[in-house]
């Protein structure tokens, strides 16, 4: 390893970590070259231990032979990049967790039919660009039984640093990809496909009839409209969660945790 001491903003090799947008990390005309940020050491070993490839780190002083130590050797030999705490907070803009960024490589997307060959259940994400609310609905997939992640071009990026950091590094856990077809094209894969929506002909998440499914597909939508109702209709369940006190809805983030435990495989 390499441990390159910087004292300013300019300093050359730290443009990954400063002046590269999230778009530019992900480098759609070359995805080859895409690079992604993970954030903090618990993070990045769960990258590493996935098999992720890092490039450079970027690492407050007094971690680096504290919290970071063992990171550092298992990055092996890419450059460390170190200073005070106020000059990296200037230069990344904001306050690393635990210290410590690495950029690593980005994958290339898996196949779908790679993704879904295996798997019982499956989450599609349709049109949700919250960072926040990607992050925690891997970390509820990866907690609650989901075999795979699906998302929608409208779909905000599961390899976006804050999203990363939410999901705890869940996103390098569960295989995920792009749907770049119809939900209901699912179905020729042999899944039921069931949307989470607020519909007066939906069913309650907890009808017997979705304990039956073999294969299932969960379709969750946006934020604030939720599902387009093209989507809705074309699914072959239509499901909501009972609620009290006139509460007709939960965020996103929440109502997939629930309805991945309620949904989840029971072999």
């Amino acid at each position: 390893m390499a441990i390159i001491e910087i004292s300013s903003l300019t300093a050359p090799g730290v443009e990954v970590f400063s002046t590269l947008t999230e778009a530019q990390l992900r480098n759609r005309v070359e995805p080859e070259k895409g690079i992604f940020i993970a954030e903090s050491p618990k993070v990045i070993n769960v990258a590493l231990d996935a098999g992720y490839e890092p490039t450079a780190l970027l690492c407050e002083r007094r971690h680096i032979e504290g919290d970071a130590q063992v990171l550092i050797t298992r990055c092996g030999d890419i450059p460390v990049y170190t200073g005070d705490r106020p000059l990296l907070e200037q230069l990344t803009g904001y306050t690393l967790t635990r210290g410590v960024l690495c950029a690593m490589r980005r994958p290339a997307p898996l196949p779908l039919e790679k993704v879904c060959s295996d798997a019982s259940r499956v989450v599609v994400i349709d049109g949700v660009v919250d960072t926040t609310n990607i992050g925690a609905i891997f970390r509820s997939a990866a907690a609650l039984g989901i075999d795979a992640v699906l998302l929608t071009r409208s779909s905000c990026d599961p390899l976006n640093r804050r999203a990363v950091r939410v999901s705890m590094g869940s996103v390098f856990l569960v295989p995920w990809t792009w749907l770049d077809a119809p939900v209901s094209s699912l179905n020729d894969l042999g899944f039921q496909t069931v949307a989470m929506a607020l519909s007066d002909n939906a069913i309650s998440l907890d009808n017997p009839i979705l304990k039956t499914i073999e294969r299932m597909a969960i379709v969750m939508g946006t934020e604030g409209d939720g599902l387009a109702q093209s989507t809705i209709s074309s699914c072959n369940y239509v499901v909501k969660i009972p609620m009290k006190h006139h509460v007709d809805s939960l965020n996103v983030a929440a109502a997939s945790a629930v309805a991945f435990w309620e949904l989840r495989y029971r072999a």
